[in-house]
């Protein structure tokens, strides 16, 4: 090949970063373009910590510039630009990014991720689990940190891993101090998805940190009082309950405001077949959250990025196997619970409270954040 060809990725998410770094191994002759609202890359894995206890971290250790990542690509191998996807064009092969124009490409990845009702600040304190897209996400964080901080009673709405993780954190950092933190569970058990000794373990411990479980209700609405800034959260037995600080930790929702509705399925995910094509494309693939595959985890990222990798190797050298992503229902979840106990689901058993601390509890991986984007 004498021109590179262009793969331009939307998204400096774990899956952009990732199948970037992976590409960029794989093939030569090629331009790798990451198009991103921010230039740094927030390692959200440890947000349950950051927005509890503000002075665990200092802000450069989980906001990290994503062109370091890519400091040893080869000359001319990578580019990010700075901007919003706008519209994407699979005929003209091109993607409209916000202040910049068309940005060509010869295939392209959509990566853009999810969002969650409390990163957006909609219905829920702004609590920045993950990116906020157009806010300063750095001012967004210290904003949540020290709204979160003067609260006297806070109320979690949702108790799947972030709920519960953010729940032990916080009731850490409020211990000798006189507050109220309650957890609503739209199921009997916290974290469903878990054997149901790993989800009684979870409730033990939020037990023994003062953390009141609200079991088995949904929250219908919440609202903020303007002038006294206090939440009412009506839930689906009738019952209202009252807090400085409400937080959303329910569901995600896709970021698709750029891709035509052809390409989106009934929920609004990007459809994709089992090689990670987008269906009804010939050179458009999508990769992690953004796609219609339902278990949006990193662990599952970490499955797709050699099968996009390999697969576009193919389309462009006509070089290797084709590969395919098959989704499975193994459970591999670990949560700490506080600094020092946690629980989870690890082949099919449930780690010790001290394992769990051990691997995850210590410092939410921040110490290997840098790594697991390629940074040196």
């Amino acid at each position: 090949m004498s021109q590179k060809t262009r793969i331009v990725i939307i998204g400096a998410s774990y899956a952009g970063i990732g199948l970037a770094q992976a590409l960029l191994k794989a093939i030569t002759n090629i331009h790798v373009v990451i198009i991103n609202p921010s230039d740094k890359f927030f390692f959200n894995i440890a947000s349950p910590r950051i927005l509890a206890k503000s002075t665990s971290f200092k802000s450069d250790q989980y906001l990290l510039p994503i062109v370091k990542a890519f400091a040893h690509a080869p000359a001319g191998a990578f580019e990010f630009i700075q901007g919003h996807a706008v519209d994407i064009n699979p005929d003209s092969k091109t993607a409209n990014v916000s202040n910049k124009g068309n940005v060509a490409f010869d295939y392209l990845v959509i990566a853009s991720g999810s969002s969650t009702a409390s990163s957006m600040g909609h219905g829920s304190t702004l609590a920045p689990f993950k990116p906020t897209g157009d806010k300063d996400l750095e001012a967004s964080i210290k904003a949540a940190q020290h709204e979160i901080a003067r609260a006297k009673t806070v109320v979690i709405g949702g108790a799947g891993a972030v709920g519960v993780e953010f729940a032990g954190e916080l009731a850490e950092a409020f211990k000798g101090r006189k507050i109220d933190i309650a957890l609503v569970s739209s199921t009997w058990h916290v974290l469903p998805a878990l054997k149901k000794a790993g989800s009684e373990r979870a409730e033990e411990i939020l037990a023994q940190k003062g953390v009141k479980l609200v079991r088995g209700r949904k929250v219908l609405r919440s609202t903020q009082d303007l002038t006294s800034r206090k939440w009412k959260i009506d839930l689906d037995d009738g019952q209202t309950m009252g807090a400085d600080v409400y937080i959303s930790t329910t569901g995600v929702f896709p970021n698709n405001k750029f891709i035509p509705s052809q390409y989106l399925d009934s929920k609004g995910w990007v459809s994709v077949d089992s090689e990670m094509r987008v269906k009804g494309s010939t050179a458009v693939y999508a990769i992690g959250d953004i796609t219609s595959y339902s278990a949006r985890l990193m662990l599952k990222v970490q499955e797709q990025i050699p099968v996009v990798a390999c697969n576009l190797k193919n389309d462009i050298l006509g070089q290797g196997k084709r590969k395919r992503y098959t989704p499975d229902d193994k459970v591999m979840m670990i949560v700490p619970v506080g600094s020092s106990n946690g629980t989870g689901q690890m082949f099919g058993m449930v780690p010790w409270g001290k394992m769990v601390a051990m691997i995850k509890g210590k410092d939410f991986f921040v110490s290997k954040a840098k790594n697991m984007i390629g940074m040196k």
